[in-house]
This record gives C-alpha cells, structure tokens and sequence, in this order.
C-alpha cells in the first residue's frame, strides 16, 4: 500500500466533498460569498493535488 497514492486519494474526497459544500452553499445563498470562495478554492486546491499524487505516483508492487 503506498502512503503516498492513499494520501493523494483522501485530498480527493476531500476536495470533492468541499465542492460540493461550495455548490450546495452557492446555490442556497447560504452563507457570506467571502467564506464560500476561500472554501472553494482551498477545496479545488485539494482536488487538483490529490489527482496529481494519483496520478504520478509509481505503483511498485513486489
């Protein structure tokens, strides 16, 4: 199991759940605009890293 691969895997989730948070929010006009886009942009940055850990990590299976 590679601690890396899992890890990239979590920040996915992760970042999927606050877009999700983000969209819900946005489309309740719930909550103030300000929180909602720092929310949302920590959560893309989650996303985007999580892929790229994915991604470029080597499986070496023995």
């Amino acid at each position: 199991m590679n601690l890396k691969r899992t890890f990239g895997a979590i920040l996915t989730v992760l970042g999927i759940i606050g877009l999700i948070y983000t969209g819900i929010g946005i489309i309740n006009h719930s909550g103030n605009y300000t929180t909602l886009t720092v929310v949302g942009v920590i959560t893309i940055i989650f996303f985007f890293t999580g892929i790229s850990l994915v991604r470029t990590t080597n499986d070496d299976a023995k």
